[in-house]
């Protein structure tokens, strides 16, 4: 049952929708005062009456049932008690017959959701900078697909300027074809970072020239450029397996290349476009913003130009319910211009794109440059996340089968936990003594309370049955809610764009299990205790599981 759907269809507030209710709703800090709460403030202005009167009149006006037991009005708070039999009995059903199912819904059915996400330049390896990014995007693919939407990965390579041309020309004069063969992204990096250090005006010449025969179509310097992009792809396509992230679509900016016009057309038609220095602008003065450069004075197009070519495109092939942009938030500006101009070109869904902002990746002595080279690369991250693992389950548990694994599973796990257990606005100064922390609230934690409540199953070796009209106590009911709280935690997520919501529940329901662990006997127990604790473990590593598959991040069976 969902309980807080249950107040909300049953509490009439008179101009007040249950969906607002239902939204309004949370769990108290003290769970002594009660199961959900329900601030009035908010209903102050409306009624002209203050918050703890208000809250006394619906608590008059309430009714009582199996479900909520008792209702309690306290300092402006509406606090309500859900029958704990009736929770433990839903609940545990619930997710012991639905599975790892269990939090999913079909609220997305017959909707489609483009996620624009990662979107790697070709030719520069993956830094630390870019992990952000791919696995917020990556968690609200997984998401979005748990709650039923049609989901479409879309990783919109950057493989259009002159940094090609760049590229080519150090590859003529410093490149070995073989070397650049068995070296792969770094060799080519390489000799990008040596072009950025050595270019005079003759040699950014030069690259000017080979970016224009790539767009002219010269067959030697495009053979190179998808020589490039291949190397590339087959880079980041391991990459990505190690973190469990998939896209749909590699449509990146050279893509929308002779898509490009019919938008300049349209803007030129319904008179948006405007002469300013030889350039074609967007004028956007009167919403606040500066101008948007359509076309540069030379002609050429910028990343607004096929932005604005790919969002016609996508809600042509996709007809998108939204589509989200997993942008730091340093490009807020340019998404709001973007975002402007289809809404000026009479595009009503323009509405329906989401600039989900994220916060941006320094290291500790300052901001990274992959022109000079100052980078942390994020598989040497993995790599040494893996190490450490490694080094501690041997510490650990030098017996345990299948280390290597294990290692790989916890290790992959910390790198995509820590970009997400956090608030996703939030700027990161990358440390490896952070990264590599194997205590306090991370995933690993997470993982030895599924590998516990795994171990405490399979010690009992029975048939898992919860038993009726069973009474939990307080540390099993604290268990319970936060149980109950899952659903609406993964639509929390989804509505707001933070994988972060599911993140933080896994710690708190492990940290609300280890207590009860601690505080109750499971295997000595007897009767309807022990089959209601062991039916409680089974339903607190299913839940563990599924929210760290959201993630991306996978559980070791043994710890």
């Amino acid at each position: 049952m969902d309980y807080k759907q249950h107040i909300a269809d049953k509490l009439k507030i008179e101009g007040v929708g249950s969906e607002e209710i239902y939204s309004s709703l949370a769990l108290p800090p003290d769970p002594a005062m009660g199961d959900y709460a329900l601030p009035c403030f908010r209903f102050a202005r409306i009624f002209r009456r203050p918050p703890a009167a208000i809250a006394e009149e619906l608590k008059n006006s309430f009714p009582t049932d199996g479900v909520i037991c008792e209702v309690n009005a306290v300092n402006g708070y509406l606090n309500f008690k859900v029958n704990k039999a009736g929770l433990a009995d839903s609940v545990l059903k619930r997710i012991l017959s639905e599975g790892e199912k269990y939090g999913s819904s079909e609220m997305g059915a017959g909707k489609t959701v483009c996620i624009d996400y990662s979107s790697v330049n070709i030719a520069k390896p993956f830094h630390i900078g870019h992990l952000s990014t791919t696995v917020i995007g990556g968690a609200l693919y997984k998401i979005y697909k748990f709650l039923g939407y049609n989901v479409v990965g879309i990783n919109h390579l950057g493989d259009y300027g002159t940094q090609f041309g760049k590229l080519i020309s150090a590859y003529k004069r410093w490149g070995n074809r073989e070397e650049v063969q068995k070296g792969g992204i770094h060799a080519i990096n390489d000799l990008y970072v040596r072009f950025n250090s050595e270019a005079d005006g003759e040699m950014e010449s030069e690259a000017r020239e080979y970016f224009r025969l790539i767009e002219s179509g010269d067959r030697e310097a495009n053979e190179l450029f998808e020589w490039f992009k291949d190397l590339t792809l087959a880079y980041v396509r391991g990459i990505y397996e190690k973190l469990n992230i998939t896209f749909d679509s590699y449509a990146g900016e050279r893509f929308y290349t002779d898509k490009m016009q019919p938008v300049i057309d349209e803007l030129t038609q319904k008179g948006l476009l405007k002469d300013s220095e030889g350039a074609k602008i967007v004028d956007l003065e009167e919403y606040g913003m500066p101008p948007c450069l359509i076309l540069r004075s030379d002609g050429a197009s910028l990343y607004a130009t096929r932005d604005l070519a790919a969002a016609i495109y996508r809600k042509n092939t996709y007809d998108f319910y939204k589509c989200l942009y997993v942008v730091a938030y340093q490009q807020n500006l340019h998404f709001r211009q973007v975002f402007k101009v289809l809404e000026l070109m009479g595009k009503e869904w323009a509405g329906d794109l989401v600039h989900v902002a994220y916060g941006m990746v320094s290291l500790e002595d300052g901001a990274m440059s992959t022109r000079k080279g100052k980078v942390v690369w994020l598989e040497d991250v993995i790599s040494k996340c893996v190490e450490k693992a490694y080094a501690v389950i041997d510490e650990k548990n030098p017996e345990l089968a299948d280390k290597e694994r294990t290692a790989n599973i916890v290790g992959v796990g910390a790198v995509i936990f820590g970009a997400l257990y956090n608030s996703k606005i939030k700027d990161i100064v990358f440390s490896y003594d952070k990264v590599l922390s194997f205590e306090g609230e991370t995933s690993v934690y997470v993982q030895y309370t599924y590998a516990r409540a795994n171990s405490v199953l399979a010690k009992a070796e029975e048939e898992v049955v919860p038993p009726e009209a069973y009474s939990p106590n307080p540390q099993e009911s604290e268990v319970l809610k936060m149980l109950a709280a899952f659903p609406d935690t993964v639509k929390d997520a989804a509505e707001k764009y933070e994988p972060s919501f599911v993140a933080r529940y896994a710690v708190d329901l492990a940290q609300k299990y280890n207590k009860f662990y601690i505080g109750c006997k499971i295997l000595t127990a007897e009767g309807d205790a022990k089959k209601f604790r062991l039916a409680l473990t089974k339903a607190t590593r299913t839940v563990l599981s599924t929210a760290l598959a959201l993630l991306g991040i996978g559980v070791p069976e043994k710890m």
